[in-house]
């Protein structure tokens, strides 16, 4: 019997327009009435991750940066796993020496060194959808990031951590030669204090190895005594499989990576047709007869 869902939200929950849909929230709402908890669990920052929902009248959990943050309904942060100066500075060399643009989440923000690198990363993710990106409206987004302090232009990486109260929790590097960050990724793999997970083709999501979705997920699980058998995970990408080989309801969307169909007991419709809010009434209505 369901009594927790999770839902990844790029992919996932939120369309091409970043937008949670009108059958998703109903069918979020529905599983919360029922008593069944529901939690997002994302790649992006709390403060990326909330602003979808904010336009909603939803409230729930964050699993945020794939982990390294967890969150309650009323956004106050119940956990977070950072990476140390040794880890960052590996992590920066390896990158670094084979030339890999990569951005640095900290709890307070994004850093870049190169804002129009960040424009590359958009273009090509909406490229990899199969999407047309709109040039103009990605670069306005990101100027506007820069303005309200999400988004911070450093001269340099090294300056992040002599910041007082800065923690780096997550590393995401990019490259559209794939076989050169599967490779990257091969090589940060082999540092045990680290997780490797990816949230679209060309780039590599790095954290503390204590930060993954499905870990969190199951810490979640714990404290609501809730048995790992009994939760749903929706998800659409590799840095979604932690939690979806751990729970008894593993879903991908349509869309998803072969990867993640492979461990899946449901393949619902994709992020464009609210996959996620059928599949919650499917497997809730089906419970119900």
């Amino acid at each position: 019997m369901i009594k927790l869902i999770a839902t990844d939200m790029d992919g996932t929950l939120l369309n091409a327009a970043h937008e949670i849909s009108q059958d998703n929230i109903e069918a979020i709402k529905y599983a919360q009435s029922q008593g069944i908890t529901v939690v997002i669990a994302t790649g992006r920052a709390f403060y990326e991750a909330s602003t979808p929902v904010a336009e909603t009248d939803l409230s729930m959990p964050y699993i945020c940066l794939n982990g390294a943050e967890v969150r309650d309904e009323s956004f106050n942060i119940m956990s977070t796993s950072n990476l140390n100066h040794e880890l960052v500075q590996r992590i920066k060399g390896i990158l670094n020496r084979e030339d890999v643009y990569y951005q640095i989440y900290t709890n307070r923000g994004i850093y870049t060194e190169d804002p129009t690198r960040d424009l590359d990363i958009y273009l090509d993710i909406a490229k990899q959808a199969g999407q047309e990106a709109d040039v103009e409206k990605i670069k306005a987004g990101i100027q506007k990031r820069i303005e309200n302090g999400t988004l911070k232009v450093v001269d340099s990486y090294e300056d992040i951590e002599d910041i007082p109260g800065e923690l780096i929790m997550k590393v995401l590097a990019f490259n559209p030669d794939v076989e050169k960050i599967n490779a990257i990724g091969n090589e940060l793999s082999d540092i045990p204090s680290l997780a490797i997970s990816s949230s679209s083709r060309g780039n590599l999501e790095i954290t503390h190895f204590d930060a993954q979705k499905g870990i969190a997920l199951e810490t979640i699980a714990d404290k609501l005594n809730i048995d790992l058998k009994d939760v749903m995970a929706l998800g659409d990408n590799l840095n979604d499989v932690s939690m979806l080989e751990r729970v008894g309801y593993p879903v991908a969307m349509e869309n998803a990576m072969p990867e993640v169909k492979a461990i899946a007991k449901l393949v619902t419709d994709t992020n464009e047709n609210s996959g996620v809010g059928k599949a919650i009434m499917k497997l809730l209505n089906e419970e119900n007869k």
